[in-house]
C-alpha cells in the first residue's frame, strides 16, 4: 500500500481520477484530484475533486446530493493516475446521466453483443436477484452496494426510488428507448430492495397482479383522474 505522498501530481499539482461503480464496474467519470482533495476523499471517504473550470475544490454531491462514497483508490503502475471505486448516490453527470461516458465512438460488433446477452438472460431470474438481494441484507457484504441501502434504512431506500422514478420518465420524455430501458432495470432493481426490507415477497405481487386481470373498471386509478 502507499501514501499520498507517494501519488505523482503533474506540473499543475493535478492527479487523474477515474471513477468506476463499483458493483456494476461501470465507469462514471474522469476528473482531477490535487492532494488537498486527495486528502479529503481519503479522510471523507466521499469524492472530492478539483474543479480545472472554477478554480476550486469540489465534494461531488455537496449540492445535487449525489455523493459517491469510496470503496477503495488504486494507483496504476506509475502511481500517476488513479481509479476510485465507489458507491454512488446518483447519477455522476452533470446532464443526470448515470455516466458521463454515455457516447460510443465504437461498439461491440452485433454478434458477440447478442451472445452475451442470451448468456445474460439465460442465467437471470427474478427469483434469484430477490435471493442475492436478501443474502445481502443478512450478510452484509462489505462493499455491497445492496447492503449499503439496507444500512441506511428504509427513507435511503425510498429515495433511491423516487430518483429512479424520476429518471425514468426523463428518460421516456426523451424517446431514448435505451435508456428508458436502463432506468427502468435500476427502478426495479431499487423496488425489490424495498420488497425485501417491507418484507414482500414476488409471490405477494405475483399474486396481486394475478387477481386484477379480470378487473375492467379500475377504480382506485378512476377516482384519481377526476
Amino acid at each position: 500500500m502507499i501514501d499520498i505522498n507517494e501519488v505523482k501530481f503533474d506540473e499543475k499539482g493535478l492527479v487523474p481520477a477515474i471513477v468506476v461503480d463499483t458493483n456494476t464496474k461501470q465507469v462514471l467519470t474522469l476528473a482531477y484530484m490535487n492532494e488537498e482533495s486527495l486528502k479529503i476523499s481519503v479522510e471523507k471517504k466521499l469524492t472530492c475533486f478539483w474543479s480545472r473550470s472554477r478554480q476550486e475544490l469540489w465534494l461531488k454531491g455537496e449540492t445535487s446530493g449525489n455523493y459517491q462514497h469510496i470503496v477503495s483508490i488504486t494507483a496504476d503502475c506509475d502511481q500517476d493516475a488513479l481509479v476510485v471505486e465507489v458507491q454512488p448516490d446518483g447519477p455522476a453527470c452533470h446532464l443526470g446521466t448515470w455516466s458521463c461516458f454515455s457516447y460510443p465512438l465504437l461498439e461491440p460488433e452485433a454478434a458477440e453483443d447478442e451472445q452475451e446477452t442470451e448468456t445474460a438472460a439465460e442465467s437471470f431470474t427474478y427469483e434469484g436477484l430477490m435471493q442475492l438481494i436478501e443474502g445481502r441484507k443478512v450478510e452484509k457484504k462489505e462493499g455491497s452496494y445492496t447492503t449499503y441501502l439496507f444500512d441506511k434504512g428504509l427513507d435511503k431506500i425510498l429515495k433511491k426510488i423516487g430518483e429512479e422514478s424520476t429518471e425514468v420518465i426523463i428518460a421516456a420524455k426523451a424517446n431514448d428507448k435505451a435508456e428508458t430501458i436502463y432506468e427502468i432495470a435500476d427502478l426495479a432493481y431499487h423496488v425489490m430492495v424495498l420488497m425485501v426490507e417491507a418484507g414482500i415477497s414476488l409471490d405477494e405481487i405475483t399474486g396481486e397482479l394475478a387477481s386484477r386481470h379480470v378487473i375492467d373498471h379500475k377504480i382506485k386509478q378512476e377516482k384519481m383522474t377526476k
